[in-house]
């Protein structure tokens, strides 16, 4: 893949959030959230089910608008300028995303339109990135026939073909096993130290915490309950402590895998779709 510009422009950090809340009703998913996020590194959004992970990345991509509060994404604020903000980020989400109807080839292109890439330029961009991700030799298969890491790879080069400056990818390993999970792994790894894209995931999993992320952040109730490197998170927590521990510490309980009925039809539609 050719090189990635990631233009910072004078504003130092990828995601700031002032006294963010959003709210269903009576119910706060997000509290007064205060939460910062430099470039250049990878961040990761921690908590339990219903801890309000997925609300502050549907607001942060701007498919959701916040009740109170605000945001600046890559410089620019979530509502006052949603399509400066678009023009800046990826999105992989939890469900599937790519089209198995149509070959890699096909998802890709369909893309690169959708972002308004010139179309002198969609050819190359969509050859530089199967290329990048390990996709070239199925590129013309039909998506439906892909292994589960096959397709969450796919779909991360969906989310950086425009060559955005900061990913946001929701669970980017639900579903897959140890094999497919390192092939992402190293993607993702490779995306932000060879190409110096800011990555923000969410994660149930903590040795994926552990391997990727530079920082992290723990949601409880709504609310900011921690934020530091795994390091002195742990350190924090206990000798010896895993980020299991520094999960549970923080969040108020175990680390909870159940959810609810919703969560766990989600998750194994998730994994049924990615085989």
């Amino acid at each position: 893949m050719a090189a990635v510009t990631v233009q910072h422009g004078a504003h130092e950090l990828a995601i700031e959030t002032s006294h963010l809340t959003r709210r269903f009703g009576d119910f706060t998913a997000i509290d007064q959230l205060n939460l910062s996020v430099p470039y250049g590194g990878i961040f990761g959004l921690l908590g339990p089910n219903g801890a309000g992970k997925s609300t502050l990345i549907k607001m942060l991509t701007t498919l959701m608008k916040p009740s109170e509060g605000s945001a600046r994404v890559a410089g620019f604020d979530i509502v006052q300028a949603p399509g400066e903000v678009r023009k800046r980020i990826g999105y992989v989400p939890q469900l599937l995303s790519a089209d198995g109807a149509l070959t890699g080839v096909e998802n890709l292109m369909l893309s690169a339109k959708l972002y308004g890439i010139p179309g002198a330029e969609q050819k190359q961009r969509v050859d530089e990135a199967l290329h990048y991700m390990g996709l070239s030799d199925s590129a013309r298969q039909l998506v439906k026939r892909y292994s589960g890491g096959m397709i969450r790879r796919l779909e991360l080069a969906q989310a950086m073909i425009h060559r955005p400056a900061i990913l946001f990818l929701d669970e980017p390993t639900i579903g897959l096993d140890p094999v497919a999970c390192q092939s992402v792994w190293d993607r993702l790894k490779a995306l932000n130290k060879e190409h110096g894209m800011t990555i923000l995931m969410t994660s149930h999993f903590m040795d994926e915490v552990d391997e990727l992320c530079d920082t992290v952040a723990i949601l409880h109730q709504g609310r900011l309950a921690a934020s530091d490197t795994p390091e002195q998170l742990k350190d924090a927590v206990g000798d010896e402590a895993t980020m299991t521990d520094v999960f549970a510490y923080f969040s108020g309980g175990n680390l909870d895998r159940e959810g609810s009925y919703r969560d766990v039809g989600q998750t194994r539609m998730t994994a049924k779709r990615l085989g």
